[in-house]
């Protein structure tokens, strides 16, 4: 049986808690036993994270010593999958460099809190396991511009657009849901998840949990 190792902390006003638990059955349907933790020291634990099969982090901000990071690069590197949405993985330590080079992005700003947007699978891959079936969600939620990396894979897309008095002259196209190999592991983003409610829109909790499989050794 496969173990899922799922980490949760940091800024509260992302509900880590409850927005975990709500994949919890999902991984343990499908066969993971599931590992819950509220402190990084997990990621020093050596016997967990030389077994652990993927890490599910919902961590927003805080800062993590250099042990830490070593125990989940470590982990990612030899096989583990990472996976997580919105910023309990992409506004993770930001003051960690080696954090963001392997996740491949830094969440910038969501302009105008909350707005109408969609999110947009890339045409070209529209056949991945991830997004099948899926061309474009509709939200009301924050709208993430991330920093990224061009070794990620990127799944969808959303369009920021530029309105009277932005300083930003021409749409911005972000990444909001990738993936990336680090090593042997695999790592999936999706940027979508500021509430509990944006996780129950049908398209993206598929592609979530689609995620959270797809990245599991």
């Amino acid at each position: 049986m496969p173990t899922a190792l799922v980490v949760r902390g940091g800024w509260e006003g992302h509900s880590p808690v409850e927005t975990t638990d709500s994949f919890v059955p999902f991984l343990e349907k499908s066969d993971h036993e599931v590992v819950l933790s509220d402190t990084l020291d997990s990621y020093l634990d050596a016997d967990l994270m030389g077994r652990v099969d993927l890490v599910v982090q919902c961590w927003t901000m805080g800062t993590i010593s250099k042990e830490q990071l070593a125990g989940l690069r470590g982990a990612v590197e030899n096989g583990a999958g990472l996976a997580g949405w919105h910023g309990g993985i992409v506004d993770a330590f930001r003051s960690a460099s080696d954090y963001l080079q392997m996740t491949g992005g830094q969440f910038a700003c969501h302009p105008r809190d909350f707005v109408d947007h969609t999110i947009e699978v890339v045409p070209e891959k529209t056949d991945h396991p991830i997004v099948a079936g899926i061309s474009t969600v509709t939200l009301h939620t924050e709208q993430y511009w991330m920093l990224t990396d061009p070794a990620n894979e990127v799944l969808a897309t959303t369009t920021t657009a530029s309105l009277p008095g932005d300083p930003w002259s021409e749409p911005v196209v972000s990444p909001a849901v990738w993936t990336r190999t680090w090593g042997a592991g695999r790592i999936f983003v999706c940027t979508v998840g500021h509430k509990p409610e944006d996780l129950d829109v049908p398209e993206i909790r598929s592609i979530v949990e689609r995620g959270l499989l797809w990245a599991s050794r």
